[in-house]
C-alpha cells in the first residue's frame, strides 16, 4: 500500500483551497514559519509542497521584503505548456497533431466568426499581411501563420480551445520547419486560404468560416504529410 509523502499531502490541500476560490488569486501564502507551525510538518516538507504548487503555476514565488509565495490561478498558456510537453515526451506523430488540429479548428473559426472583436480582426489582418510579406523568411512565415490560427481559437473565447490551438500551432510550426515544403506555391496557397477564413469571421459567417477552415487545414496537413513522413517530431520552444 503506497503511503503518500507529507509534502504531496500538504501540497494537494493547498492546491484544492487554491482550484476552488478559497484561496483567491494574488493572496499571500503565510510565510514558511507560519505553515510549519499551522501543519506541525518540518521545513523540508512544507518547502517540498510550495515547489510542487510552484512546478504546477499554482504560486508565484518572490523574494524581498515584499516578497512571499503569491497564489495564481492556471492560465491558458500554462496550459499550453503541459500540451507541449505532453506532445514533446510522448512523441506524438506529426499526423495526429494535423488530426486533431482538422478536429478542432473548424469549430475555432466558427466560434471566432461569432464572437469576434474589431480587435481580434486587426490582429488577424496582421498576421496574414505578415505571412503575406515576399521579403519573409522561412522563420517569419511560419511565425505568422502561428500567429494566425492563434489568434482564430483566440477570437472564440473558449479558454480551453484557446489552450490546445497554442500548443499544436506550436507543433505543427516545428513539424513543418522545412523549406523544401515551404516553398513559394505552399506560401500563395496559405495566403489565400487565411484571407478567405479571416473574411468569413468579419462577415460573422459561421458555417462559411468552418468550411473554408476545414478545407485549408485538410490541404496543409495533406501536403506537409506528403512531403515530410517523420513518425514524431520535437518541440523545442
Amino acid at each position: 500500500m503506497d503511503v503518500p509523502k507529507a509534502s504531496d499531502v500538504l501540497a494537494k490541500d493547498l492546491r484544492e483551497r487554491i482550484l476552488s476560490g478559497e484561496l483567491p488569486e494574488g493572496t499571500v501564502l503565510p510565510a514558511e514559519r507560519e505553515l510549519v507551525k499551522q501543519t506541525q510538518m518540518s521545513r523540508a516538507t512544507v518547502r517540498e509542497a510550495l515547489r510542487i504548487l510552484e512546478v504546477q503555476n499554482l504560486i508565484r514565488v518572490r523574494a524581498g521584503r515584499s516578497g512571499g509565495a503569491f497564489v495564481q490561478r492556471p492560465t491558458t498558456n500554462s496550459m499550453a505548456n503541459t500540451v507541449s510537453m505532453m506532445i514533446r515526451g510522448q512523441q506524438i506523430k506529426l499526423a495526429d497533431l494535423f488530426q486533431t488540429r482538422e478536429a478542432l479548428e473548424p469549430f475555432c473559426a466558427e466560434l471566432a466568426a461569432r464572437n469576434r472583436t474589431e480587435a481580434d480582426l486587426a490582429a488577424l489582418d496582421q498576421a496574414n499581411e505578415a505571412l503575406a510579406d515576399p521579403a519573409a523568411d522561412l522563420t517569419a512565415f511560419l511565425q505568422a501563420n502561428l500567429d494566425w490560427h492563434v489568434g482564430v481559437a483566440s477570437a472564440g473565447r473558449n479558454e480551453l480551445l484557446i489552450g490546445f490551438m497554442t500548443a499544436l500551432s506550436r507543433a505543427i510550426y516545428t513539424g513543418t520547419e522545412n523549406a523544401a515544403f515551404v516553398d513559394d506555391n505552399v506560401r500563395a496557397v496559405t495566403v489565400r486560404a487565411h484571407r478567405s477564413v479571416t473574411n468569413a469571421i468579419r462577415a460573422r459567417d459561421a458555417e462559411a468560416a468552418a468550411r473554408r477552415m476545414s478545407r485549408h487545414v485538410h490541404s496543409y496537413a495533406k501536403a506537409a504529410l506528403a512531403v515530410d513522413d517523420r513518425d514524431a517530431i520535437t518541440i523545442d520552444r
